[in-house]
C-alpha cells in the first residue's frame, strides 16, 4: 500500500503514469496552518509540465473510452476500497495540511466516498436511445461517449471531496484527468489521488496531477486546448476568468463558484433546532465552506432570544490547534484570510452592528501570529454591512432581523449569489412557500445549507456558478450524445 503520511515522499508531479520533477526543479513549502510551520514541499509545475499532462491525457483517453462499462466501474470500485483502507491517514493529511479538525475530516471522507460510490454506477449509466424521425423509413439512435479530457481545478477548504466529485465521473465515464490542485491543498486536492489510483488498474495517463502555483500555471491549465471541459470550484472572481478561458476553446465550463448564504428563522420555528443547526451551519470547519451561512435572517419576534442562544454555542466551542482531538473551531487557511474575515468584523462594528463575541484571534500555545478566529456573533446587522455582503468565508455569523415573509425573501435574495440556503419554520406550508422564493439552487428546510449528497444534482445560480455536480446532472457535462441515422429504405429528395 502507499505512504498517504504527511511525511511521504510529496514533492514530485503524478504525468503519464510517473512520478516526476517539476521542469524548474523548484518546490512549494506546505505549512500546517494551527502550528505555522512547513510540513512538506511539493512541485511548483510549469507550463511545460501542464503541456505534458495534457498530452499524456489526451493519448491514453483514445483507449481508456474505449473499455467495456465493467472494467471502468471494477477500476473506480478499486479507488472507492483504497479510500476507505486509508482514510485514517487521509484524516490526519487534512488536519496538517488545511487545519481540519476530526469532523471535517471524517465529514471529507463519507462525502467523498459517496462521491466515489455514485461515479462507480456512471458506466452502465450511459445509454443511448431511438428516436423516432420524421423522414419515412430512417432510423435515429442516439449514442452517449465521453467528452475526452476534463481539467478539474480543486480548492483549498474541502479538498478531497470536492475533488473527487468531478475526479472519479469523469473517469468513470471514459475520460481522463488532468487535476490542477489549489496551492493551499496539493496533496489531499490532487497527489493524494494520484497515489489512490496506483492501488488500481487505472491505465497509465489516464489521470495526471500538477502540483504549482495558479500564478504561473493557472491560466495554462484552464485554457489548454486538449481540455474538452473545465470543471472549477472556487470564488467567482477566479472562475469568471477560468471560465472566460475556457470558452475560448469552447471547452464545457462547470463552476461551482463562491455563496452568501441565508438560514431564515421564523417566530414559530423549533429555536432549539435552529440553533443547533445554526452553530454547525457557521462554524464547521471554521466557516470556510462554499455552502455555509453567511447570514442569519431572524424574526424580530424571536430575535434576542436567538442571539443570545448563538453566542452561548458559540462561546462553547473549543477552538485551537486541530492537533487536539477535542477541538471544534481551528486555524483559518491563511493569514491573508484571516486578515480579511476580521476586517469584514470591524467594518461591520463601525457600521453599527453590535460585537456580541468574538471578533479576533486567538492565541495557540507555542504559535505566533495564530490563525485560530474565534467564533463571532454580530447583532443589529444590515443586509448591506460587510460581513452580510461579502462572503467572509470564516466563523462569522451575522444576525439580521425581519418582521415578515416578505421581508425575509427579500433580504434572503439580496445579494448576487444563489448557492444554498436554509429555512426553519414551525409551519411547513410557510416554509416551503419561503423556500419557492428564495433565489438559489438549493434549499434545505429545518436543516442547515451544508448538505451534499452524491445522488442529487447540485448547481448555483447567478454568480454562484454555471453548469451541474453530482450524478446524471454532472454525467451530461462530462459526455457527448452522437445521433446517427440510417435510412433503410429509398428516400424521396425535391429534385
Amino acid at each position: 500500500m502507499s505512504d498517504l503520511s504527511i511525511d511521504a515522499d510529496w514533492d514530485e508531479l503524478y504525468v503519464d503514469g510517473e512520478w516526476r520533477a517539476s521542469e524548474s526543479g523548484e518546490t512549494i513549502a506546505v505549512e500546517d496552518p494551527s502550528t505555522r510551520e512547513t510540513v512538506t514541499e511539493v512541485a511548483a509545475g510549469t507550463e511545460a509540465d501542464v503541456d505534458a499532462a495534457y498530452e499524456a491525457a489526451a493519448k491514453a483517453q483514445e483507449s481508456w473510452g474505449e473499455q467495456p462499462p465493467a472494467r471502468r466501474q471494477a477500476v473506480i470500485e478499486q479507488f472507492h476500497r483504497a479510500l476507505d483502507a486509508h482514510s485514517e491517514e487521509i484524516i490526519e493529511l487534512l488536519e496538517y495540511e488545511v487545519g481540519g479538525s476530526a469532523i471535517m475530516g471524517e465529514t471529507s471522507i463519507q462525502i467523498a466516498a459517496d462521491h466515489a460510490g455514485e461515479a462507480a454506477t456512471l458506466p452502465r449509466r450511459m445509454k443511448g436511445e431511438h428516436a423516432a424521425s420524421n423522414i419515412p423509413g430512417k432510423e435515429s439512435q442516439l449514442q452517449v461517449g465521453p467528452k475526452g479530457v476534463v481539467t478539474v481545478i480543486s480548492p483549498w477548504n474541502f479538498p478531497l471531496n470536492l475533488s473527487m466529485r468531478a475526479v472519479a465521473p469523469a473517469i468513470a465515464a471514459g475520460n481522463s484527468v488532468v487535476l490542477k490542485p489549489s496551492t493551499n491543498s496539493p496533496i489531499t486536492g490532487g497527489l493524494l489521488f494520484a497515489k489512490l489510483f496506483e492501488e488500481t488498474d487505472l491505465p497509465e495517463g489516464v489521470i495526471n496531477v500538477v502540483t504549482g502555483r495558479g500564478s504561473s500555471i493557472g491560466d495554462r491549465v484552464a485554457s489548454h486546448p486538449e481540455s474538452d471541459v473545465v470543471a472549477f470550484t472556487g470564488s467567482t472572481e477566479i472562475g469568471k476568468r477560468v471560465a472566460g478561458l475556457a470558452g475560448e476553446n469552447l471547452a464545457v465550463p462547470a463552476m461551482e463558484l463562491g455563496g452568501n448564504n441565508a438560514h431564515v428563522v421564523t417566530a414559530d420555528a423549533d429555536l432549539d433546532r435552529a440553533l443547533d443547526a445554526a452553530a454547525f451551519g457557521s462554524f464547521v470547519h471554521q466557516g470556510q465552506v462554499c455552502i455555509s451561512i453567511n447570514r442569519h435572517v431572524v424574526h424580530e419576534d424571536v430575535y434576542d432570544e436567538y442571539v443570545a442562544g448563538l453566542v452561548d454555542r458559540a462561546e462553547s466551542l473549543p477552538t485551537g490547534s486541530v492537533h487536539d482531538p477535542e477541538t471544534i473551531v481551528g486555524p483559518i487557511i491563511d493569514e491573508s484570510q484571516r486578515d480579511e474575515m476580521l476586517g469584514y468584523v470591524d467594518e461591520t462594528v463601525e457600521a453599527g452592528a453590535t460585537l456580541e463575541t468574538g471578533g479576533h484571534a486567538v492565541d495557540v500555545d507555542g504559535v505566533d501570529d495564530s490563525l485560530v478566529v474565534a467564533p463571532t456573533v454580530l447583532s443589529g446587522v444590515t443586509n448591506d454591512m460587510p460581513a452580510a455582503a461579502n462572503e467572509h468565508f470564516g466563523p462569522i455569523a451575522p444576525v439580521i432581523p425581519f418582521s415578515d415573509v416578505d421581508e425575509a425573501v427579500q433580504i434572503a435574495n439580496d445579494t448576487e449569489y444563489g448557492l444554498s440556503g436554509a429555512v426553519h419554520s414551525g409551519d411547513l406550508g410557510t416554509a416551503k412557500e419561503i423556500a419557492d422564493r428564495m433565489e438559489t439552487g438549493n434549499v434545505h428546510i429545518n436543516d442547515q445549507p451544508i448538505n451534499d449528497e452524491a445522488h442529487v444534482p447540485f448547481s448555483g445560480i447567478g454568480a454562484s456558478g454555471v453548469g451541474h455536480y453530482n450524478s446524471d446532472a454532472f454525467l451530461d457535462e462530462i459526455t457527448e450524445t452522437k445521433w446517427i441515422s440510417i435510412q433503410h429504405e429509398p428516400r424521396e429528395y425535391p429534385f
